[in-house]
C-alpha cells in the first residue's frame, strides 16, 4: 500500500487505535498471506494480497477523511508518532545537546541545544516523550518539571545573547503535577519560560508536533509564528481532565473534545496558531518521512517571513500577537 502524495510505501504501525480494528484485521490478513508465502514454495496469492492491501487503503481514507476531534487527540499520541528527537536527527545537523537549568538538575523531558537548519546556526528546544518503555520513563512521558522549563529560559537567553533564531517542537500532555515539581515553583518555571518567549529579540517559531497541553505547551510556542501538524492538538486541558470537571466523567471525553476546539482547523480559524502542516493519509506515523520533511517546509517557511526583521518589530509583534488573541471574537 502506498500513499497518494509519495512514492515510498505507508508505514503499517506497530499498534492500531481503536477506530482502526478493522483496517487492523485486513492489513493484517494480507500479512499472513505474504508470510504463508514465503513458507510455502510456488504458493502464488500476490493477487489476492494487492486485492487486500487495496480494500485497507480506501479504507484508511475513509476513516481519515472526517476525523473527529477524539480521534485526533488519538491519532496525536499515538505511540508511533515521529517525536522530538525524530524531528532533531531528520531536520538539524552538528546538534549540540545542553543539558542542565544550573540549579537543581537535567529535566529529560525537555530537549535543547545549538544546531544547524539548512545551514542556519538556530537553537532547538522540545519536549520528548520516548518511544519504548523505557525512554518513556526516563523522559517522564514528555512532561516537563520546573528544572525543563528553568533548562528552556536559559537556551532561549542564550539565543538571544548570540543571535540566534529559537525553533520548538511542542509535544506534551501538561506540565508535570507532581508534588515534588509544585514544590519546586512549577507554575514560576512555567510564567518564566512563557516570560522569556515574549522578551527575546530573535525570531521565534514553534510546530506543535503532537500534543500541545496547557501552560506546558504554551511556556514553549508563545512564538512569532505557530505551526500545528494537521492530527495535532492544543488545548488547555485534556479532554479527560475536562470531562472529569465538568460532568465528573472522564469517560465523556468525546464529547470534551468536540466542545473544547482543540484541532489544528478549528485553531487556525480562531486565530491561535498560523498555519497548518498537512500529514501522510493515516497520520504521521504512517509516513515518518513525508511528514518530517513537511515540518521542514514549514518551519523554513517561517523562518523567511521573520528574516530581516528588527529586535524591536519581533518583540513588539509577539507581544501584540498574543494580547489580541480572541480580540475578534469579543468583538463580534
Amino acid at each position: 500500500m502506498s500513499d497518494q502524495n509519495t512514492d515510498r510505501p505507508v508505514r503499517e504501525p506497530s499498534s492500531y487505535l481503536d477506530f482502526e480494528k478493522p483496517l487492523a484485521e485486513i492489513e493484517g490478513k494480507a500479512r499472513e498471506l505474504r508470510a504463508m508465502a514465503r513458507q510455502t514454495e510456488g504458493m502464488d496469492i500476490e493477487s489476492e494480497a494487492k486485492g487486500l492491501d487495496a480494500k485497507a487503503e480506501t479504507m484508511l481514507r475513509d476513516l481519515y477523511k472526517s476525523l473527529t476531534p477524539w480521534r485526533k487527540c488519538q491519532v496525536a499520541r499515538h505511540p508511533d508518532r515521529p517525536h522530538c528527537q525524530d524531528y532533531i536527527e531528520a531536520l538539524f545537523t552538528e546538534y549540540t545537546p545542553l543539558a542542565g537549568d544550573r540549579n537543581f538538575a537535567d529535566d529529560h523531558a525537555v530537549m535543547g541545544g545549538l544546531a544547524r537548519f539548512n545551514d542556519t546556526p538556530v537553537m532547538v528546544i522540545g519536549h520528548e516523550k520516548g518511544n519504548d518503555t523505557k525512554s518513556r520513563i526516563e523522559r517522564n512521558f514528555g512532561m516537563a518539571r520546573p528544572e525543563g522549563y528553568r533548562k528552556a529560559v536559559r537556551l532561549m537567553q542564550m539565543a538571544d545573547k548570540f543571535n540566534l533564531p529559537v525553533v520548538t517542537l511542542v509535544d506534551t500532555p501538561g506540565a508535570y503535577p507532581g508534588k515534588g515539581a509544585e514544590e519546586r515553583g512549577q507554575s514560576e518555571a512555567i510564567a518564566r519560560s512563557t516570560e522569556a518567549c515574549l522578551q527575546i529579540g530573535v525570531p521565534l517559531v514553534s510546530v506543535i508536533i503532537g500534543e500541545g497541553g496547557s501552560g506546558g505547551a504554551v511556556a514553549f510556542a508563545t512564538a512569532n509564528s505557530v505551526a500545528m501538524l494537521e492530527h495535532s492538538v492544543y488545548s488547555v486541558i485534556t479532554p479527560e481532565g475536562c470531562a472529569s470537571i465538568l460532568w465528573k466523567d472522564s469517560e465523556k471525553m468525546r464529547e470534551a473534545a468536540e466542545a473544547m476546539r482543540l484541532t489544528a482547523q478549528d485553531l487556525k480559524e480562531l486565530g491561535v496558531i498560523d498555519s497548518i502542516v498537512p500529514e501522510p493519509l493515516g497520520g504521521a506515523h504512517r509516513n515518518r518521512k513525508m511528514a518530517i520533511d513537511g515540518v521542514r517546509k514549514s518551519i523554513q517557511s517561517m523562518l523567511n517571513g521573520l528574516e530581516g526583521q528588527s529586535r524591536e518589530k519581533l518583540i513588539k509583534a509577539r507581544r501584540d500577537k498574543f494580547l489580541n488573541m480572541g480580540s475578534k471574537g469579543l468583538a463580534a
